[in-house]
């Protein structure tokens, strides 16, 4: 096959993975999604160990070799700090396995109602997603651009230091670069709650509909809960709507997670929901770029510092840095 030659320098063989993840050892199981089950383990890369996570394909999720081999030519092209780095790849027999760098801490969604995870935090990892799928969407040079298609919480990634870093390319597609418009008609993929309900209706995708999922994500950011609501497993309500409504209407503290509003600073906050709230306009003509939303996140980083040097809140230091 063409695909095993052009990647053959990353690839890694079946013994390897199987001695670093004691083969495959309940223990070593870090997380489960689409794809099918994701195990940790040591590698020697570089003449040094290496933490690694070993995605392990398994056909009965529906992804197959197509999904596949397009997170490997995806990864494997495109390099940016945000974006989870793919090391190796195996293709053996049944086996299918994606070997990526090592996130220690796991996905965002892990952390929305996690009080210890602060504003400043907060702000600085929705900097980072914007920044990676802004390099997406709008590559330097010649380069494709990339158009995600399954932006979610439980996609983010974060390393050691809170970085974030975007994973899950399996469903993305590719479209012509430098263009101001990508529009591509495919058949309709990603999550209930992020999904852009113009792409679900029209089947036309652009990367407006990263950015209504984004918009999703950062309303999860600041309300400290996911976007769905589940009773036994089973998805009863989306939040979207309601979380909108209360933008709208300026009744943010009723949705707001409630461990943040004694440290939010309210010019903050409405940066920052503000530019949540654009992501979800209807029109995806009015929805902003990436490089809109990095910076009026950034903006809003730099109210909340300004607050605390006025001394508006004491600056605490915790296990996560400074708040």
């Amino acid at each position: 096959m063409f695909l095993v030659e052009e990647f053959r320098h990353l690839k890694l063989q079946l013994n390897d993975i199987i001695s670093a993840t004691e083969n495959f050892d309940p223990s070593k199981l870090i997380g489960h999604g689409g794809f099918g089950k994701v195990y940790k383990g040591e590698l020697s890369l570089f003449e040094r160990p290496c933490m690694a996570a070993f995605k392990r394909l398994d056909s009965k999720f529906g992804q197959g070799n197509t999904e596949f081999w397009k997170e490997v030519m995806m990864l494997s092209r495109c390099k940016h700090e945000n974006l989870v780095s793919l090391l190796h790849f195996c293709f053996e027999g049944d086996e299918r396995i994606l070997v990526y760098e090592y996130a220690s801490r796991g996905s965002l969604d892990r952390y929305l109602s996690d009080a210890s995870l602060t504003w400043i935090q907060r702000l600085k990892i929705c900097v980072g997603v914007a920044s990676g799928l802004n390099y997406l969407h709008d590559p330097l040079e010649t380069k494709q651009r990339v158009l995600h298609r399954d932006i979610k919480s439980s996609n983010i990634l974060l390393d050691d230091e809170w970085n974030a870093k975007v994973s899950d390319f399996g469903l993305s597609k590719v479209g012509p670069a430098n263009q101001p418009q990508t529009y591509l008609v495919s058949n309709v993929v990603g999550t209930f709650g992020y999904c852009d309900p113009s792409y679900f209706e029209t089947g036309l995708l652009s990367k407006e509909t990263d950015v209504y999922s984004f918009g999703v994500v950062l309303f999860e950011v600041m309300c400290g809960r996911l976007c769905c609501e589940y009773i036994n497993g089973k998805m009863i309500r989306i939040l979207v709507p309601t979380w909108r409504k209360c933008f709208e209407e300026n009744t943010l503290d009723d949705i707001i997670f409630h461990d943040l509003k004694q440290q939010v600073q309210r010019d903050s906050l409405m940066t920052f929901s503000t530019i949540a709230n654009r992501c979800l306009q209807r029109d995806h003509k009015k929805r902003p770029t990436m490089v809109e939303i990095v910076q009026e996140l950034k903006v809003a980083i730099e109210q909340q510092v300004q607050y605390y040097h006025l001394g508006g809140i004491k600056a605490l230091t915790n296990e996560h840095g400074l708040i």
